[in-house]
């Protein structure tokens, strides 16, 4: 395990896993655990990491910001713009490395909990576990990349019904929203998690990160330069020793070997 006061980590394979770990403060985010989650962002993304399981440690997935910790800051706006800006380092990080992020949603997501639960590549939650935007609740607005996320996901309506209204979805409703991949019993959530990471390690990872590439960019491109992007994409697969083991398995009828 790597050292860090707010996180465990583990980055020491193909599949890297991330706790978030202030089960006492309901793992909300203060300005050392977005800082930490940027640090060990940057590192999934450079040591050959191929899928990344992120979870929270306790009841809670994460109840969002540390409010309280907010309220004794002497400049309030300075100190969360500081501990948002760490946290959209680390988002940014996950949404644009390699490895495919995993989230697995123990409890409750709320605020930036909930920003940072939907936006990995594959969400699993638990059949207890519940999602709110609660931000307006406070007098604060989304951050944690809600505001992109969200309408892609959902579709505006939807979002404007969560981030006005502070509606709780439990996990069946976020189910059929389409906020996240499926749900599963309580019991079952680490190992359906697992799984899920060991088939992703198992995968071809330059084919795995174009799909991301590929969905991360179809919103803000046309069509002829998306096109151009798969073609250009697809090319490079197909050249690449995994590309070549997965076509040369199919035409002789076994299991690919991936690296």
């Amino acid at each position: 395990m790597d050292e860090y006061t707010t996180i465990t980590a583990d980055v020491s394979g193909p599949i890297a896993r991330i706790v978030l770990n202030r089960p006492s403060a309901a793992n909300t985010m203060n300005l050392t655990m977005t800082e930490e989650l940027a640090d060990v962002a940057a590192r999934c993304a450079f040591a050959g990491v191929k899928a990344v399981l992120l979870t929270g440690s306790g009841r809670f997935f994460c109840a969002g910001g540390d409010l309280g910790d907010f309220s004794t800051a002497p400049d309030r706006g300075r100190h969360i713009k500081k501990v948002a800006d760490a946290l959209h380092r680390a988002m940014s990080t996950f949404a644009r490395m390699d490895a495919i992020v995993i989230t697995a949603v123990n409890g409750v997501a709320a605020g930036a909990g909930m920003s940072l639960a939907a936006s990995g590549d594959l969400v699993v939650a638990a059949r207890s576990a519940s999602f709110t935007m609660a931000y307006t609740r406070v007098g604060l607005s989304p951050d944690g990349s809600a505001s992109f996320v969200l309408p892609r996901l959902i579709g505006l309506r939807r979002t404007q019904e969560l981030m006005l209204t502070n509606r709780t979805l439990n996990a069946d409703e976020a189910l059929q929203w389409n906020l996240i991949t499926e749900v599963v019993d309580d019991d079952r959530l680490e190992a359906r998690a697992s799984e899920l990471a060991a088939t992703i390690a198992s995968g071809p990872a330059r084919a795995q990160s174009s799909v991301k590439k590929l969905l991360l960019a179809t919103f803000g491109t046309g069509l002829e330069e998306q096109m151009e992007t798969e073609g250009q994409l697809i090319a490079r697969n197909a050249a690449s020793a995994d590309g070549i083991e997965g076509v040369d398995a199919f035409a002789a009828k076994r299991a690919a070997q991936f690296a």
